[in-house]
């Protein structure tokens, strides 16, 4: 039987800003359906290696292949080229992203953010818009909030509305920055729940957390980021559970 191709495949990325190397030739896959969970300290390089997934920072070096398209670049002659940004960004609709702090837009309300993208990129109808917006609120249990501006909703119902707005676009990759980590306590339950249907209905997922209960039940695979690199990857039980290298012990050590 054929290997499966993974749907992500990211090849030798590196990223610098500055003097700084925040990206140290990194190599990840990750399969159709699975939830691959980066977890590391701040500053090792989780996030940007995630935006880089969408080409929302650009690699220094190194080649980000997303359902068998080269991302953010077209190859000639072996060198590679810089797509136009209308190429870019039909790249990116079908890579849904949310982020730490929701980026609604405020003078819209709930429905109105998450219409908005298919309404503009895809020329869906607004009938047609609107339907599956409201299906999706529905989704992610924000039905009776169709109405509501962001002002007026609670960070856990502005970060589900932001994931409603991510899977309008029927994106084939989820990407998840922190998404929890800018809410109350009492509110990340409700987020982690959306995202745990997802994974359950085979979305695939990359998801940057802090998470480590969330990483140990709903991860595929958990992969270790430091100073710039992949140190380790696994099963959540292998990776949480029984960690090979040094650098990941002392990690958790301080968060488990």
């Amino acid at each position: 039987m054929a290997d499966r191709q993974p749907l992500v495949r990211l090849r030798g990325i590196r990223k610098r800003f500055g003097s700084h190397e925040v990206l140290r030739g990194v190599d990840l896959d990750v399969q159709p359906g699975e939830v691959m969970c980066l977890i590391g300290a701040s500053g090792s390089g989780k996030s940007t290696l995630l935006r880089c997934v969408n080409h929302l920072e650009t690699p220094d070096s190194g080649r980000v292949v997303v359902d068998g398209d080269l991302v953010g670049y077209t190859e000639r002659d072996g060198k590679l080229y810089e797509l136009p940004e209308r190429q870019i960004r039909a790249q990116r609709a079908r890579i849904g992203m949310v982020f730490q702090h929701f980026h609604l837009f405020p003078h819209l309300t709930a429905l109105e953010n998450v219409r908005e993208a298919p309404m503009r990129v895809h020329r869906h109808s607004k009938a047609t818009a609107t339907a599956t917006a409201l299906d999706l609120l529905d989704r992610v249990g924000l039905a009776a909030k169709a109405d509501a501006y962001p002002r007026h909703l609670s960070g856990g119902q502005q970060q589900r509305v932001a994931i409603a707005r991510g899977l309008a676009m029927r994106p084939q990759l989820m990407l998840f920055d922190e998404p929890t980590s800018a809410l109350d306590p009492e509110l990340v339950g409700e987020v982690l729940d959306v995202m745990r249907d997802l994974a359950a209905q085979g979305m695939t997922m990359i998801v940057v957390t802090h998470e480590m209960g969330f990483a140990r039940e709903v991860a595929s695979q958990v992969a270790f980021m430091s100073d710039g690199q992949i140190v380790e990857r696994g099963t959540p039980a292998d990776v949480l559970g029984r960690p090979a290298h040094e650098r990941t012990r002392s990690f958790l050590s301080k968060v488990l």
